[in-house]
């Protein structure tokens, strides 16, 4: 029995397709992914979503979906993996105690709860199917033919180790993380050995678009349209999902058209770029170096990003300045829930240590960050400019590199994962992406901005002329003014007995 057979059969998925001319567009897709005969219809919206010409002679082992939202892209998701998991044999490729896993990989924990559901509904409720469960758990059902169908939130640390006979990621251009700056390649990297060992094994990427960047966005430009694998299919909302009202879609376009072309008509973003390159920011760091101790003779200056300790971490950077060169020492992040006073009370121990006695931090909570700072002996400073402008005046010092991080993976993932966005009006701002952290960026952001506006720091100079046994010698001590105007000054001072 092929997959549409199945979702005619009212002993197995008919039931969920009580208004099947409203998936029509889906059934085409799902016979171009499993090589199945085409209908004329079915063959005209293949070449309308394809851009191909001539129909697929047989199954796709990858398919990239790029569609609007509420088109319907979970439910597919869910019904692929069970009809992968229950009407396919593996076992004839597995080792002894070994079993095949059919994972559904989600943007976060919101989404996986959306799809193991409908998965939940099929499995329990198809009575043929519910004999098949050995064990449930909360996300994952092990059934009596060695396969695992499991759903699980985008990491390529927990994606390793497995045998996949099947891998959908739901929502790819929407994955972020602090562990990996592209988490989508990183994820993907990671998956693909781990479908070597079967033959069939099928990988299937959906999303809505979003920036020009990406593995999404990668595929569609090297593979719509062109005949072949992997298969890219392309589609608005309306088109897989006519039950969506117009007026919804020309409502949100009428608010934002970017971000609504995006969202229900599957267009890419134009207003969206990266913020800067992972070489630009690689190339500012000092390998091995995660936090340098406090120097005598040194003067040091912190920011903060406060949080209240339920969505967003709190974070701290420390840093001084070598000439005209600024050089971040140390970091603080503590991720929610934690108790924002005691995490000041840790902040404050480690502005100490640094010998620090005033940080600058912006507007958020209003009074609570400055009354708990000041308890213990901080002066805590408003910063003027919004965190965007602190991501712009910290580009030139990466571009040149005149900035010396840490060797941090989650700060080089915070700063590469910003982004550069054009609101209506032409107005530039900066900030993470959807589903991002910058708590870290944004700390070394700050501090950086505090020294880029001080003076290169204050240098001592000896200098002496000799012309046979005449000699003429000029000292200045460390402190106060530009000391690059004084070392001219004072060359012109020591030279002056040998002026003709």
């Amino acid at each position: 029995m092929n997959i549409l057979e199945a979702c005619q059969s009212p002993l197995l998925f008919a039931p969920w397709f009580k208004k099947r001319d409203t998936y029509e567009a889906w059934f085409a897709f799902l016979a171009a992914l499993f090589g199945l005969p085409l209908t004329d219809e079915q063959l005209a919206l293949y070449k309308h979503h394809t851009g191909r010409d001539e129909a697929p002679t047989e199954a796709n082992n990858e398919a990239w979906l790029v569609t609007g939202r509420r088109g319907g892209k979970s439910f597919i998701m869910a019904l692929v993996a069970v009809f992968l998991t229950c009407f396919f044999e593996y076992r004839q490729y597995l080792a002894p105690g070994e079993r095949a896993t059919v994972l559904v990989l989600a943007a976060d924990r919101r989404q996986a709860r959306v799809i193991i559901r409908y998965i939940k509904a099929m499995l329990t409720r198809i009575p043929s199917l519910k004999l098949m469960i050995e064990r449930e758990t909360a996300d994952a059902f092990d059934l009596t033919n060695s396969v695992t169908i499991e759903v699980g939130t985008a990491s390529f640390r927990s994606t390793r180790g497995y045998t996949y006979a099947a891998v959908l990621a739901d929502e790819i251009a929407f994955w972020r993380t602090d562990d990996a700056a592209e988490p989508d390649y990183a994820i993907l990297d990671a998956i693909r050995p781990g479908m070597a060992t079967i033959p069939n094994a099928m990988l299937i990427c959906a999303s809505s678009p979003y920036a020009r960047r990406g593995a999404l966005w990668d595929a569609y430009k090297r593979h719509w349209g062109k005949a072949g694998t992997p298969l890219v299919w392309k589609a608005t909302t309306r088109e897989m999902n006519p039950t969506v009202r117009q007026s919804v879609v020309d409502a949100a376009l009428e608010r934002d058209h970017s971000a609504a072309s995006a969202e229900w008509l599957a267009e890419w973003r134009s207003d969206i770029e990266a913020f800067v390159t992972r070489e630009v920011v690689e190339a500012c760091v000092t390998v091995n170096v995660t936090e340098r101790p406090r120097a005598d003779g040194v003067g040091y200056f912190a920011f903060v990003d406060p949080s209240g300790g339920s969505n967003d971490s709190m974070t701290l950077a420390i840093g001084h300045k070598e000439g005209r060169r600024v050089v971040l020492d140390a970091y603080r992040e503590r991720k929610p829930p934690f108790s924002p006073e005691a995490v000041v009370v840790d902040f404050v121990a480690t502005l100490k240590s640094y010998g620090i006695s005033s940080v600058r931090g912006d507007r958020y909570a209003g009074e609570w960050p400055r009354e708990q700072f000041r308890k213990l002996g901080i002066t805590y400073q408003l910063a003027e400019k919004s965190r965007s402008d602190l991501y712009r005046d910290l580009l030139p010092a990466l571009n040149s590199q005149t900035i010396d991080l840490l060797d941090v993976d989650k700060l080089v993932n915070q700063i590469v994962g910003l982004e550069r966005r054009v609101a209506r009006g032409g107005k530039e701002s900066i900030d993470h992406s959807p589903g991002g952290h910058d708590d870290i960026a944004n700390a070394v952001a700050g501090v950086a901005d505090m020294l880029l506006q001080q003076s290169p720091a204050p240098v001592a100079y000896s200098v002496s002329y000799h012309r046979g046994s005449e000699s003429s010698q000029y000292s200045r001590p460390a402190g106060g003014g530009d000391p690059y105007g004084a070392l001219d000054a004072m060359l012109a001072e020591a030279a002056r007995p040998f002026q003709r």
